[in-house]
Parts: structure tokens; sequence; C-alpha cells
């Protein structure tokens, strides 16, 4: 909007339908998520130290303190639309924080994977860290590069339009991310179920367990929430700055800012170090040495008496 490069307040001469988004951002709304991803942030690192679940705790914790930036930003915008500063914070974060937050769905099937047998996987467990959670570090990087483009660029439309162009490209390559790992998952629970007969007693045990299902089922759910958020970025960011979608804040509240604080809220709630130790720093190399037995662990496992454990044979 070359008209308005020195705007730097709402005047008559710098409205507020100039802008970028073209509204005050809604105050209410913008600081209960700013308040929910704050929260989410500091339980991730303060269970993460306890656990020791180092890389769920940097991708999540990560991913949610980007997000409670981002609505940093965007109050900064309630105060002042024309605030370059809340601009910029709001484009990097919010495009970002998302993938963080997505690598810790890449890391549980790897422990899945090495919890009900490798054998039932189409690829080895630790491809799903390195193959995805590298794509999604790439991700993170095409997406930062636009971000940072379109952030300098403020309201030249040239450096605008490639800052959108970059940021499209890392979505859309964290969309394949998530379409590839969503089927790789799929097979292997569609094997898993038709197999479950030859798993062995402890790992049946642990299948039929309400912690693993709760788990996982909030697994999934944050996986399609993640999905949708980068589905709708795609036609928003699309539509380029200033565009229709980008101006519609209940929509991008309910579509990018609920989504994603739900699945944050869901990883959080059901965080590993409660339902899936597997995750924990040292795990399988104390199952190696013989400290944990099968695939329970701890005390529970240890509670089992092998009556309980041939029980659960078909």
């Amino acid at each position: 909007m070359p008209g308005y490069r020195l705007c730097t307040e709402i005047t008559p001469q710098c409205p507020v339908s100039a802008t970028t988004y073209g509204y005050y951002p809604n105050l209410p709304a913008n600081a209960l998520f700013c308040a929910i991803f704050g929260l989410c942030g500091i339980l991730q690192v303060i269970l993460g130290v306890r656990f020791r679940t180092w890389t769920w705790m940097i991708g999540v914790a990560s991913g949610c303190l980007l997000e409670m930036a981002g609505y940093v930003g965007r109050l900064l915008m309630y105060q002042n639309p024309w605030n370059q500063s809340g601009v910029k914070l709001q484009i990097v974060a919010l495009i970002l924080s998302p993938s963080f937050i997505a690598a810790s769905v890449d890391l549980t099937m790897k422990h899945v994977a090495l919890t009900f047998g490798e054998e039932r996987s189409r690829i080895k467990p630790r491809l799903y860290t390195w193959v995805f959670i590298g794509v999604d570090i790439f991700s993170i990087l095409v997406q930062a590069a636009g971000g940072g483009i379109a952030a300098s660029g403020e309201t030249h439309s040239d450096l605008l339009k490639t800052g959108d162009d970059v940021i499209l490209a890392g979505i859309a390559l964290q969309i394949f991310q998530l379409a590839i790992l969503g089927l790789l998952a799929a097979e292997y629970a569609f094997r898993l179920f038709s197999q479950r007969s030859t798993l062995s007693p402890a790992q049946r045990l642990y299948f039929r367990s309400g912690k693993f299902r709760f788990f996982i089922a909030t697994i999934i759910l944050a996986y399609f929430l993640i999905l949708i958020r980068c589905v709708y970025r795609m036609p928003e960011m699309a539509g380029g700055w200033g565009s229709g979608l980008q101006r519609n804040e209940p929509l991008f509240l309910v579509l990018d800012g609920a989504m994603i604080a739900a699945a944050s809220i869901l990883l959080t709630v059901a965080h590993p170090g409660f339902f899936f130790p597997q995750l924990t720093s040292g795990y399988w190399k104390k199952v190696e040495r013989g400290e944990i037995v099968g695939v329970l662990g701890g005390a529970e496992r240890a509670e089992k008496s092998d009556a309980e454990v041939a029980s659960g044979s078909e």
C-alpha cells in the first residue's frame, strides 16, 4: 500500500481499513489464546524436565511459546494496528509455531513402532525422526525465510509477495509431510490391529490399556487439528497480504488459533510422561539392560504376575 508507507498510528489519513489486516484484533479472544499458549508452554517445560522428555519438550514447548509470542504481537496490534513490531512478530511466530508442535506427532510414531514391532512399519522407526522431523525442520526454515522477507517488506508489495510465496511453499511442504505420515501411521495401525493376536502377552496388555488408547486418541486428534490449520493457511496466504481471508478475523481465530490451541491442550493433558513413557529419555536403553521388562515398564509392569500376563494370551 504505497500511499500508507509512512503511517505509524491510526489517523484520518491512516485508517484501520488501510492496514494489512484491516481491523483491530479482538482483545478478549487474542488475550485468551495468549494465556492458553503461555500456560501450555510453561507446563510443557515443567513436565519435560520432570520426566526427561527432552525432544518432545523442545517441540511442543517451543511451538506453544511461539504461539504466545504471536498473540502478544496481535495484542500490540490491538493497541495500534499500524504497529509494525506487532505485525512482524505475529507473522513470523504464528507461521512457524505449528511445525514445532507437529514434530511431536512424528516422534510419537517412531516409539509406537518400537513398542509394537518395527516389522509392521513400512519404514525403519528411526526414519520417522530423521525423515519427517528433518522435513519439519526444513519446512520451518522455509517458512521462517518467507516470514522474514514478508516482515521486512512492511508495505512494499514486491517483498510481501515474495515472502508470501516462500511461506506458501513451506506450508505446502508441511501438508505433504503430514499427509505421508498419516498414511504410514494408518497402515501401521491397520496391520497392528489385524495382527494383534501375534502380539506378546505384555504388548497385548499394553495395547488394551486405557492410558495408551487415551494417549493415541489425543495424538490422532492433534494431528488432524494441525492439518486443518495448515490447509486453512494455504488459501489464506495464496490470496496475498490484505486479502479477504486475511481480513476475516473470526475465521482465523477458529481455523488457526483454536485448532492449535486445542492441539496444545491435548498434548499437555496427555503428556507422555504420564501416558507413554517410551518417549522419556533413556527408556529403550533401560529395556535393553533389563531394567524395564516388556513394554509397560516401571512399577506397573513389576506388579504384573506371570499368571496375569499369561491370561492376556488369546
